[in-house]
Parts: C-alpha cells; sequence; structure tokens
C-alpha cells in the first residue's frame, strides 16, 4: 500500500479538484504517457490494481514510472448515522487528479503495447485517459 510515513494532519479539509495542470503535462522519463482529460481523485487500492495490470501486461518487456503519489487523506462518517458529533474516521489515501496530469509513464515499450494499457486503464479508473507521445 502507498500511504506517506509522515503527517502532520490526520484529518484534513475537504478540496475540490478542477482545473488544468500546467506543471506535469508531458511525459519527461519516458516515452508514451498516460494523461487524464477529466478531473478526479485516484486512491491507493486503484494505483495498485494498474500497477499489477500493466506488469501482467508489460510481461517484464520496459519500465513504468508512476508520476503521481497518494498524499491527501480521506475521512468518512458510517451510513445512518445523526448530524454532529465531529467529522469521521479516516477511511483511504488517495490523490487529487486535474485534467492534463501525466498519471504513469512508459519507457521501452512499443505503441501496441501502451495503447492495450491504456485501454484497460480506462476501464479500471473513475475519470477518461489518454495515450500521449513524448516531444
Amino acid at each position: 500500500m502507498l500511504f506517506p510515513k509522515k503527517f502532520k494532519f490526520k484529518k484534513i479539509q475537504k478540496s475540490l479538484v478542477f482545473g488544468i495542470e500546467t506543471n506535469i503535462n508531458n511525459p519527461s522519463l519516458g516515452f508514451y504517457g498516460i494523461k487524464s482529460t477529466i478531473c478526479g481523485r485516484i486512491t491507493t487500492q486503484q494505483i495498485e490494481s494498474l500497477k499489477k495490470l500493466i506488469l501482467k501486461k508489460m510481461q517484464k518487456f520496459g519500465k513504468v514510472v508512476l508520476r503521481i503519489f497518494p498524499f491527501l487523506p480521506v475521512s468518512c462518517k458510517p451510513s445512518e448515522t445523526r448530524m454532529g458529533k465531529g467529522k469521521g474516521s479516516f477511511n483511504y489515501w488517495c490523490f487529487p487528479v486535474k485534467s492534463g496530469r501525466i498519471i504513469l509513464e512508459f519507457q521501452e515499450t512499443s505503441f501496441i503495447v501502451a495503447s492495450s494499457i491504456n485501454k484497460l486503464i480506462n476501464s479500471k479508473l473513475c475519470f477518461k485517459t489518454k495515450l500521449v507521445k513524448n516531444i
């Protein structure tokens, strides 16, 4: 599981994820990258399932570089509880993804493998992605 080793506060205020990513919007470490087209959140479980899916598809040919790390703790109250009595308990870690953000990059892979991985990732994640080539 991915989570930060140290963190200052257990619970953080909820923030909206919107806008366009301007810093990390082109693949720099790999030849192909997977870019998000819609804003959303990606959880640690989704990242782990993506890792397993990609390693299974690539079959030890090439490398994968993750460009995201979950740092945002998400808390939620149990269902059917009354109002008040503070914030809910910690539930999971996530990473807020803006549109245009590079999620992961591939090194030493062909276009056919990268495009098939992109189709699989689109079915796993809660937002749409597209395959981007390094300029």
